[in-house]
This record gives structure tokens, C-alpha cells and sequence, in this order.
């Protein structure tokens, strides 16, 4: 089974790139974050037409989650369900082949001293408390998306001058320690732990992809069931070299089930 990743940074922008690259790779489960537009107006018939189907939660402008698959899920879920904002275009859950699947893009967090960076730290916790509620670490269950975090110094390339920032502030990393306790396992360290590997790349940075000035804040996470049966993984630079691209790329990861 391949499963992939990616934050679109607008779904109907990037759409043309989303579909060769699947055309490309064939995956069999793709999580897409930051679609950007309301549910009517989501491309479904374009996945369709692929040979997907497709499972979207989004709004206008702003966040927006979708989980295409080869196969249909056999149950879906929105948002976090433990009566706080529930956040539904930051959370969507699919039960594919088998496989819980849990599509997230985290609150990004703003600046140390905002608001929206002790919900981003609360926010983690609550997803801590909602795969407590649904699963357990014996069950396959597959995290992933962007996780707006950088893990370890090797996960960005420039770890020395990033203390305070809301994506790797200890705070931050500490609060995503914490989740990734229940259970879960990075998948892609397993197969590269060596540095230089980034999966966001800012816009505003000139040859950013060129000279490899990323952060790698997209993640696919999953419980040892799954994570021992990963065969690969791999971040696909290519789609963030196309025109018009995302300020993100494509993570993968193999698993023979």
C-alpha cells in the first residue's frame, strides 16, 4: 500500500500537478491539506475521473483537508469530537482497506506570543486525547499531514536561528513529542536518517529548492503494526520545481500489506 501526503496550498490551483503526480506514483491513499475551498467547489469529479474516490472538508480560503483512495473508505470522520472547536478542515478521518487513516493540518501558530499559538500547543493535546478515544497502538493506524512542526535540528536547515519559532520552538516539539507517544512511529526515519531531507520550501526564499533551504514538517506517522511493515519512503522534490507550484511537496511512504 502507498501512502501519500501533501499540502496543496489551494487544491483547484494545484490541481493539474496533484494529478500527474498520482498518475505518476500511483498511490493508493492521498491525504491533501490546506484545500482552500468550500466544499461545492471542490475538483471531486477530476479524482474521479482518475480513478479515485474522494473524501474532502473544507471552507473558503483557509484549511481544507481531503483523503483520495483507490478504494472507498468504509467509515469517515470530521474534526475533533471532544467538545472544543472541532475544527473539521483540519481533521478528516477514513477507514481505507483496513487502515485508519487520520488526515491533519495543525494550526501553524502564528508568532510565540500569539493566541493561536497556545491553541496550536492545546491542539496536539486534544489529538493526543481523540486517538485515546477511537484506536490504539495495536490497531494500523496511519497519522499524517502537515503537522506545522520541524522535529529535530536535521528536520530544518537553518536549526540554530529557528528557537523562536512558533514550527520548532520547544514548546512546539515538546507538544508533538507528546502525541507521538501514544503510539507512532516516523516512517520516514526509518528509512532516512541522515540530514537534508525538507518537505516545505518558502516561497519568499530565492532558489529555496535549488539550495536546499527546506524545513520537513510533513509527516506520515503510524502505529508498529504498520510502521514494521514499511518498505520505503521518500519526499518527492520534483512537483515543488513545476510552475505555480506549492510552497510544499509530496511525502511517501511503502508499506507491503
Amino acid at each position: 500500500m502507498r501512502i501519500a501526503t501533501f499540502n496543496a496550498n489551494s487544491i483547484r490551483t494545484r490541481i493539474d500537478i496533484v494529478l500527474d503526480w498520482i498518475a505518476d506514483h500511483q498511490p493508493d491513499v492521498l491525504a491533501i491539506q490546506e484545500t482552500k475551498v468550500v466544499d461545492e467547489l471542490f475538483p471531486k469529479a477530476a479524482f474521479e475521473a482518475a480513478g479515485y474516490h474522494v473524501t474532502f472538508k473544507g471552507q473558503k480560503a483557509y484549511n481544507g483537508v481531503a483523503i483520495a483512495s483507490r478504494h472507498p473508505p468504509t467509515a469517515i470522520g470530521v474534526g475533533l469530537d471532544d467538545g472544543g472547536p472541532a475544527d473539521e478542515s483540519r481533521l478528516l478521518y477514513a477507514r481505507i482497506d483496513g487502515v485508519h487513516v487520520v488526515n491533519t493540518y495543525v494550526p501553524q501558530g502564528r508568532e510565540i506570543d500569539h493566541e493561536m499559538y497556545g491553541y496550536k500547543l492545546a491542539w496536539f493535546a486534544r489529538l493526543r486525547q481523540y486517538f485515546d478515544r477511537h484506536f490504539t497502538p495495536r490497531q494500523k493506524v496511519v497519522w499524517l499531514g502537515d503537522l506545522n512542526v520541524g522535529r529535530h535540528p536535521i528536520d530544518l536547515h537553518n536549526p540554530e536561528r529557528q528557537g523562536r519559532h512558533v514550527c520548532y520552538h520547544e514548546d512546539c516539539r515538546a507538544a508533538f513529542e507528546a502525541t507521538l507517544d501514544w503510539g507512532f512511529c516516523d516512517v520516514f526515519r526509518q528509512h532516512h536518517p541522515e540530514p537534508g531531507h525538507y518537505s516545505w520550501f518558502d516561497y519568499r526564499t530565492r532558489d529555496v529548492v535549488e539550495r536546499n533551504m527546506g524545513w520537513r514538517i510533513d509527516y506520515i506517522l503510524a502505529t508498529p503494526p504498520m510502521a514494521r511493515r514499511s518498505t520505503d519512503a521518500y519526499i518527492d522534490i520534483a512537483p515543488r520545481k513545476r510552475e505555480r507550484p506549492s510552497d510544499h511537496t509530496f511525502v511517501v511512504a511503502d508499506f507491503d500489506l
